[in-house]
């Protein structure tokens, strides 16, 4: 009877490890727009290297800030096991950077998908408080095809300039994410435009919803902050880019990704990665 007993538990730990123990890398990528000024650091320079990286460092899901939509096309022809989903922020459709969302097309299913603006009237374009730009927030619901486990990422770009746009995008992310996602696991990605001291990532961090994946990490790699202006002796050691976690997660590594390619990057940020596991 014991032996049976075990037999039966053992069945059952084998079919939901699939479920518990699958691993999700994670990333968030401003890509730098589209810039004709960016002498040395053009666009068609930079595409091959920035999709190579998506592909080596095998990210499952990557939240992409600024891109351009024929940028965006441009990693999707690079990229054809990757999927994409998010809308230009100055039209709802292809005008304008996006905050696109790129996942593994054999790895996930959407459920579902969704966009707002960061502004008092998040459901079109406009600027929303003192903003400079139209900003924007693209998030999937995704079903692993593996143990059919479902959860939702979300992805951001704060305002550059506009203060207090940059505290109440905060305030309205974890409204919408409260409302959208309810209680299932999320990830929340993006460039926050605030390092860790910023009232509008302290508002993220110190939520009862969302932590920061980094503080969860063992060992994190922090050889360098997130943003190097294209610049090889850049020494702020800000990091304004984040990955967010509901507590369903653990933080199996997080990194700063300081790739090169003969002494130029592949953007004016630096990508950064986090490997999650339910």
């Amino acid at each position: 009877m014991i032996s049976k007993k075990l037999a039966i538990t053992s069945c059952l730990l084998c079919a939901l490890l699939p479920v518990f123990g699958q691993s999700i890398i994670a990333g968030s990528f401003n890509l730098r727009y589209d810039n004709p000024r960016d002498t040395g650091n053009l666009w068609q320079q930079r595409a091959p290297i920035a999709a190579a990286l998506i592909r080596f460092h095998q990210f499952d899901i990557v939240g992409t800030q600024e891109g351009l939509r024929h940028q965006l096309d441009d990693l999707q022809n690079a990229l054809p096991q990757y999927a994409q989903y998010g809308i230009g922020r100055d039209d709802g459709k292809r005008k304008g950077e996006h905050s696109s969302i790129l996942y593994r097309k054999d790895k996930f299913l959407v459920k579902d998908s969704g966009s707002f603006w960061l502004s008092d009237n998040p459901d079109g374009p406009g600027f929303g408080w003192d903003a400079k730009h139209n900003r924007i927030c693209s998030w999937l619901k995704l079903e692993t095809i593996k143990g059919r486990k479902s959860f939702y990422v979300f992805n951001v770009h704060y305002d550059h300039q506009g203060v207090i746009a940059r505290q109440q995008s905060s305030k309205l992310a974890l409204e919408k994410i409260s409302s959208i996602a309810g209680r299932s696991p999320v990830i929340f990605t993006g460039d926050f435009n605030g390092n860790h001291q910023s009232e509008w990532y302290l508002s993220l961090k110190e939520s009862t919803l969302l932590e920061d994946a980094l503080n969860h990490a063992p060992d994190p790699y922090l050889n360098n902050g997130s943003f190097n202006s294209f610049k090889d002796n850049n020494p702020s050691k800000d990091i304004i880019d984040h990955i967010f976690i509901t507590s369903h997660f653990k933080v199996k590594r997080f990194g700063i990704l300081t790739d090169t390619y003969h002494g130029k990057y592949p953007s004016d940020h630096y990508p950064i990665l986090a490997e999650l596991v339910f």
